[in-house]
């Protein structure tokens, strides 16, 4: 079907924002067929929801630990997914002008995990919760959009945003009202999932203040996606082998003297990555924010990359 095609290109054509969005989309439009087919059988739409939600019943979820991930990217109101759909956009765009795609794939999974992590420990361990005994589910992108919500903020806090009305608000602003609405929102029906967009808010604070000391803490994470997805399009897992010596000719002491040895050469070099961190700092802040390591490595890699 050619409508089919259409989203299947868009797909691929997009940028990991928009995948992140088509996914989110995807999922939710497939849990709705789902629904009214069960509908027709008399079948409560409820038990479906479950198997994607994440339980906080912790002997349930140790039998569906896919939850883990799945919570994160389905919906089931049109109001929950228009809402962080539209707030992964436009506050996702922002954040990609100071990271890369790979760490925005990155911060959504680990911001929707320390949601799940506190609110876990929450429903299980706060007296609220342990004496008000109740089916605790959690369900939607929330978290993982306030982690890159508070990412951009704390990274960027006056990077200016137009606000209807209001007119230019740094960012910084609207990141503290929306840890304010979570904490807020304790009190009332959707406490569980409050606090889960203050797991994510943490876990988003904790990224970029890492980043500002030279540390990816989405680094270790994407690489196992980087391997994942290398064995489901049919490449194996590099095999590491045991570096052979080659035997050089002997040199003289005082040659040996002028030739730089080989291990001695990755310390003048710098991953992309770090590069991006260091000059969006600069765009940011401006160079004189920069430590002296980071001017010396920025020097460096402009060294290696002129003519």
């Amino acid at each position: 079907m050619a409508f089919i095609e259409d989203i299947k290109r868009a797909y691929r054509q997009g940028s990991m924002l928009m995948r992140l969005i088509f996914i989110n989309i995807g999922v939710f439009v497939l849990l709705h067929v789902v629904a009214i087919v069960m509908l027709l059988f008399n079948v409560w739409s409820d038990d479906m929801l479950h198997w994607v939600e994440l339980p906080a019943n912790l002997g349930l979820l140790l039998r569906r630990p896919w939850t883990l991930v799945t919570y994160m990217f389905a919906h089931y109101s049109l109001l929950h997914i228009l809402f962080n759909m539209l707030w992964l956009y436009w506050l996702g765009r922002i954040f990609m002008e100071f990271f890369s795609a790979k760490q925005l794939t990155g911060l959504y999974l680990l911001g929707g995990w320390g949601g799940a992590l506190l609110y876990l420990l929450s429903i299980n361990l706060l007296p609220y919760f342990t004496t008000h005994p109740a089916e605790y589910y959690l369900l939607g992108a929330s978290a993982s959009v306030v982690a890159i919500v508070v990412a951009t903020a704390v990274y960027a806090p006056d990077y200016k945003i137009g606000l209807l009305f209001l007119g230019e608000v740094s960012i910084k602003w609207i990141a503290i009202v929306t840890v304010l609405i979570a904490l807020f929102g304790i009190d009332g029906d959707n406490a569980g999932g409050y606090i889960a967009h203050i797991g994510g808010a943490i876990m988003g604070a904790w990224f970029a203040l890492r980043i500002k000391q030279g540390r990816d803490i989405t680094r270790p994470l994407n690489a196992v996606i980087d391997a994942v997805v290398g064995l489901f399009n049919g490449r194996s897992m590099p095999k590491f082998k045991r570096p052979v010596r080659k035997q050089e000719p002997k040199a003289s002491s005082s040659h040996r003297q002028q030739q730089a040895p080989s291990h001695n050469r990755p310390a003048d070099t710098i991953s992309e990555e770090e590069l991006d961190v260091i000059l969006g700092k600069i765009k940011v802040a401006g160079y004189d924010a920069l430590t002296d390591e980071e001017k010396d490595a920025l020097f460096k890699a402009s060294r290696r990359r002129t003519p």
